[in-house]
């Protein structure tokens, strides 16, 4: 595996956000593990990955746009990886405690899709079955992922895709402890009163601090995935 850290500071050891590659396919050489964490999710960014979870049914292949909720403490395995994987990770802490359990076999031969792992439900986010709603962003619509209902909004995930390229929104500010985005395709305009403007491009990511007074401005053909804890933290609409 290939590692790019995507917050160097790790916000004091807080967040982890990583770019991992797979640069080579096959089988991968994992076991049934679990982490102790508050939150962690990935997000499939190119090629896939065959998986499989705790009481989740038989494994199953994560494809581009598609993402998952491990929630605390689900064992889990990856099994198979394509030639040039790549997936977006977020966790929390960022230094995390991981345990083998080499006596549970999966898959479980259960499917318990409304089970809690340490308060939160385990979540498999299609996108090719996903409904595309009213964004924010202005000139854009999103998908969510259903991880805020799945954590009771302790976090939301949520792909923006631009409609109407160069649309400027209004000024916010957040008072969360994250507010990440990722710039998956196409270009992203950051405006803040005390940095001006910045042209953020594919594969590039920042985190909007919070107290920061900002607006974005999608443009030809962006598409960006945007984590908030708590969930919501980006909220143009209304002002």
């Amino acid at each position: 595996m290939e590692y790019r850290d995507l917050i160097p500071d790790r916000l004091g050891g807080r967040f982890i956000a990583s770019h991992i590659r797979i640069p080579n396919g096959g089988d991968v050489p994992d076991y049934v593990h679990y982490h102790k964490v508050r939150f962690q999710m990935i997000y499939c960014k190119a090629g896939w990955v065959r998986v499989v979870y705790e009481d989740q049914g038989e494994p199953f292949v994560l494809q581009p746009g598609d993402c998952v909720l491990q929630a605390p403490e689900i064992r889990h395995r990856v099994l198979e990886a394509s030639p040039g994987l790549e997936v977006i990770e977020i966790g929390s802490p960022a230094v995390h405690e991981t345990y083998a359990d080499h006596e549970m076999q999966l898959s479980t031969g259960r499917v318990l899709p409304e089970r809690l792992f340490g308060g939160q439900r385990f979540v498999r986010h299609i996108a090719s079955e996903a409904n595309w709603l009213a964004s924010p962003i202005a000139g854009c619509e999103m998908r969510d992922t259903g991880i805020e209902v799945a954590t009771s909004g302790l976090a939301s995930v949520r792909v923006h895709k631009a409609t109407h390229p160069a649309t400027e929104n209004g000024f916010q500010r957040h008072s969360g402890e994250l507010l990440f985005v990722f710039v998956l395709n196409g270009e992203l305009g950051l405006v803040s009163r005390e940095e001006g403007k910045q042209r953020i491009f594919a594969g590039d990511s920042c985190v909007i601090p919070a107290g920061l007074e900002f607006s974005l401005q999608a443009g030809v053909g962006l598409e960006l995935l945007e984590v908030s804890l708590p969930a919501g933290a980006l909220r143009f609409s209304g002002g």
